[in-house]
C-alpha cells in the first residue's frame, strides 16, 4: 500500500536531481502505519506528490494514443454516431422527404402509426409492422439464437476432442460463413421446393416456401439462419476451449466424472465469457435479419413481391418504407434500436452473476 506524505515529514533518504526534482533514493517504510511511502516533487509542479515516485510517462504520451485513434473516431462519428442521431431526428418529423431533407414539422405520430395506434394521413391503419414484422422478428430471434448457440457449443466440443483432420473439419464448418447469403438462400429454396429434396426424401407434398403458410415457411427460414450463423460461433467457442487449462479435465477424469457433467460443470462455466459474447452478438444479428428473407422468398412474403408481406421482418419493413415514407422507416429503426438496447442491457445484467472471468 502506498500513502502520500507531506514534504516536511520526509526527512530521510531524499536526493535532489539536477533538474530540481526530489526523489527518494530508497523506499521509506512506516512501521507504525504499515505503509510504504515514496515522494517525488518539482519546484514548478503544482502537484508535486506522486504515489510511486516514478515519472508518469503514459500521461505525457496520451496525445499519441489520440492521434492513432483519430481516424477511427472520425469514421465512427461519420458512419455511426451521425446516422444514429439523424435517424432519431427523422423519426420525430412529419412527412420527411428523403431526397430534399424537408419536412412539415415535428410529431410523435410516426410511432403511433407503425404500432397501429393511430391512422396515417390517408386515414388508414398501418398494420404490417405489428401484424408481421414484430412477431416474425421475435420468432426468429427466440428460435434461432438458442438452437444455433447450443449446436455450435456441442460441435465445438466435439471438434476440440478430435485430433485427426481437425483443421479440415474446422474449414468445412466455416465455409457457410464465407458463402454469399443470397446464393445460400437460393440453394435452400431449391431444397425446400415442392419437388425438392426434402419432399422427395420424406415422401411428402408440403409447400415450404412459395405459397406456403407463414408458420410452415418459418421452418426453412429458421433452418437457413441457424445453418449460416453456426460457423462464426464455432470459431469463437473453439478459441475459448483451447484456452481452458487441461488440469480441470484431468481432475474430472480422476474423479470419474461423466462427459455430460464435465461439459456443464467445467466447460460451460469456463466458456461463459465467450457464451456472453455470442449471445449478445447473436441477438443483435437475429433482430436485424433481412438477407435470409430475400434469399428464400425473393421478397417480404411467401408470394414473392406480390401478396401480403407475411414473412416481413423489422429491418425489411425499414428498407421497404425508406424511400417513400422515411419518417415511418426512421421510427421503426428507433423502435428496433431500443429493443436491441434493452435486450443487451438485460444480458449484461444477468451476466454479472453468470459469467466467470
Amino acid at each position: 500500500m502506498f500513502k502520500l506524505k507531506k514534504k516536511e515529514e520526509m526527512v530521510e533518504n531524499v536526493n535532489v536531481n539536477a533538474d530540481g526534482t526530489a526523489v527518494l533514493s530508497d523506499t521509506t517504510y512506516n512501521e507504525e502505519e504499515n505503509v510504504v511511502v515514496r515522494l517525488i516533487s518539482h519546484r514548478k509542479n503544482k502537484k508535486p506528490y506522486q504515489i510511486t515516485g516514478i515519472e508518469d510517462v503514459s500521461a505525457k504520451n496520451n496525445w499519441k494514443a489520440w492521434l492513432y485513434l483519430g481516424p477511427v473516431i472520425v469514421l465512427i462519428a461519420v458512419f455511426l454516431i451521425y446516422p444514429l442521431i439523424n435517424t432519431i431526428f427523422i423519426a420525430f418529423t412529419e412527412n420527411y422527404q428523403y431526397a430534399s431533407g424537408q419536412f412539415d414539422g415535428f410529431t410523435l405520430n410516426n410511432f403511433g402509426v407503425i404500432l397501429n395506434l393511430t391512422p396515417t394521413a390517408l386515414g388508414v391503419h398501418e398494420e404490417y409492422f405489428t401484424r408481421y414484422a414484430i412477431p416474425n422478428t421475435f420468432l426468429i430471434v427466440f428460435v434461432t439464437v438458442p438452437i444455433s448457440t447450443l449446436l455450435a457449443l456441442i460441435i465445438s466440443v466435439a471438434l476440440n476432442s478430435i485430433k485427426w483432420f481437425q483443421k479440415i473439419l474446422q474449414t468445412v464448418f466455416f465455409l457457410p460463413y464465407v458463402t454469399n447469403a443470397i446464393a445460400v438462400g437460393m440453394v435452400f429454396s431449391v431444397i425446400f421446393d415442392d419437388h425438392g429434396i426434402i419432399n422427395y426424401i420424406f415422401n411428402t407434398d408440403i409447400t415450404w416456401i412459395y405459397g406456403a403458410q407463414p408458420m410452415t415457411a418459418m421452418i426453412p427460414l429458421c433452418l437457413y439462419i441457424i445453418w449460416s450463423s453456426i460457423p462464426f460461433k464455432i470459431l469463437v467457442f473453439l478459441s475459448g476451449l483451447q484456452g481452458i487449462d487441461k488440469q480441470y479435465y484431468q481432475a474430472a477424469q480422476i474423479d470419474s466424472c461423466s462427459r455430460g457433467k464435465v461439459l456443464w460443470k467445467i466447460t460451460v462455466p469456463l466458456l461463459s465469457p465467450q457464451i456472453l459474447y455470442i449471445l449478445v452478438t447473436s441477438f443483435i444479428g437475429a433482430f436485424k435479419e433481412y438477407t435470409s428473407v430475400v434469399g428464400l422468398f425473393d421478397g417480404p412474403g411467401t408470394m414473392g413481391e406480390n401478396g401480403d408481406p407475411n414473412m416481413e421482418t423489422i429491418v425489411f419493413y425499414i428498407y421497404d418504407k425508406l424511400a417513400n415514407q422515411t419518417s415511418l422507416a426512421a421510427a421503426a429503426a428507433v423502435f428496433l434500436f431500443v429493443i436491441i438496447l434493452l435486450f443487451t442491457l438485460l444480458q449484461f445484467a444477468v451476466s454479472k452473476s453468470r459469467v466467470h472471468y
